[in-house]
């Protein structure tokens, strides 16, 4: 298996519009069996369907955040301070 992902990062971290995002990611599966082309195609799907990563990427999931500071819940969203 040959992964390459592209990752991008655009904004600035000391003026807080740091924004980091996956324009594609690319895979290659080299496989050498001398198994029927229906029995290595079954378990390519198999491997494909149960590989949590490439299924969490293909049809995302929902994702549940929460933060806190000093033991109490915090909102990060807060206007930040101009410079």
């Amino acid at each position: 298996m040959h992964v390459t992902a592209r990752v991008r990062q655009e904004g600035s971290v000391l003026g807080q519009t740091v924004r980091g995002s996956w324009p594609g990611i690319e895979t290659r599966l080299e496989v050498e069996s001398q198994e029927a082309p229906e029995r290595v195609a079954g378990v390519i799907r198999n491997a494909e369907n149960g590989c949590f990563v490439l299924q969490a990427l293909l049809n995302p999931v929902p994702v549940q955040r929460a933060v806190s500071v000093n033991g109490a819940a915090f909102d990060p969203t807060l206007p930040r301070q101009g410079r």
